[in-house]
């Protein structure tokens, strides 16, 4: 481990403290919205990822930590005094499956981080704007694989995505174009709509990762 990665492991669990802090003690009673600023703050991580030196600190000490850390704060954790106090809401396993995302990711991209950061980003401001949009202002629904979504939240997560995709790619400094960013965008809104049990943070964040690679393979960018 070299000081870019000591470095980086502070950023990450300093940043995440901040907003576990943030999430409970300012946010505490409105439970949605803090579960929800929660997941949507927690993928700025994506800005921190350039840190990293080594693949298996980002891995296994940056990343994989919280897949433990999320299912001991999930409905289902073993610990009661800390149960069900982070799940995503609606589903208690949802940020386990968003800490699973990125730790996967991050093995099989770690020299590629804009890749990963395209996945954190559809799984973390998409889908989580997705969500407060929808719950707020969805009027026309849909359910095609057992979970209600809305339009409105489906239309919200293309367009916040094809924001933070500019930005990302942007801060990375890699190519793209419109039709790259549009077509993730699309595929990962639709992974999202089709997508039950809070099971989209990872059909979105790999959808996303995998179409974008996809696509810039196949147009050279």
């Amino acid at each position: 481990m070299i000081p870019n990665d000591i470095l980086g492991l502070i950023f990450v669990y300093g940043y995440v403290t901040i907003l576990l802090v943030i999430s409970e003690k300012f946010l505490g009673k409105y439970v949605n919205f803090s579960r929800k600023f929660l997941h949507i703050m927690v993928g700025n991580v994506l800005f921190i990822l350039p840190l990293f030196d080594t693949w298996w600190v980002m891995s296994f000490l940056a990343a994989a930590p919280f897949i433990a850390l999320t299912f001991l704060m999930s409905p289902h954790s073993p610990v009661r005094s800390i149960r069900n106090r982070m799940s995503n809401s609606g589903h208690g396993l949802g940020l386990v499956y968003y800490s699973i995302s990125w730790t996967v990711l991050a093995l099989f991209f770690f020299n590629q981080p804009w890749i990963i950061a395209v996945g954190i980003a559809a799984m973390s401001y998409g889908d989580g704007m997705a969500s407060l949009v929808g719950m707020k202002y969805g009027k026309i629904k849909y359910n095609i694989t057992g979970d209600v979504k809305s339009l409105e939240g489906s239309i919200t997560m293309f367009l916040v995505l094809m924001v933070t995709l500019w930005i990302v790619l942007t801060y990375y400094g890699v190519p793209y174009t419109p039709m790259v960013m549009g077509v993730v965008a699309l595929v990962a809104t639709i992974l999202e709509g089709i997508t039950p049990k809070g099971l989209d943070n990872l059909s979105a964040s790999f959808g996303a990762a995998a179409t974008y690679l996809l696509m810039a393979g196949w147009i050279k960018i």
